[in-house]
């Protein structure tokens, strides 16, 4: 394979392509982040993190200001709950979602 020269002086330079490889991140940690990204790809999930980055929210209050049906809006908050971007308590009859810490790193400034 040819390279360009200025590419193969700097691969050389770190130890070669062995070395170049061996800094890739872990296959697992790669999917992981994959998933993540996967998750925030939704402006309806994007909209969820936003508005418990405000404050913990019921699922009424998520699905009045977002309209969508309860099926859609469940679907969108196990998504972001499995990629541990929001996490949910029960009180009572009522589950109240909070976003994470990991889901604060994926704000919208």
């Amino acid at each position: 394979m040819e390279i360009p020269e200025q590419v193969n002086k700097e691969i050389e330079a770190i130890g070669g392509m062995e070395a170049l490889i061996c800094q890739l991140p872990e296959e697992s940690d790669i999917i992981e982040q994959s998933l993540i990204h996967k998750s925030l790809s939704s402006p309806i999930r994007l909209k969820i993190l936003n508005l418990l980055a405000t404050q913990s929210l019921c699922v009424c209050v998520i699905q009045e200001i977002i309209k969508i049906s309860p099926s859609k809006l469940s679907y969108h908050l196990s998504i972001l709950t499995d990629n541990n971007l929001i996490e949910s308590n029960r009180e009572a009859s009522w589950m109240i979602y909070n976003i994470t810490e990991m889901g604060k790193k994926y704000l919208i400034k």
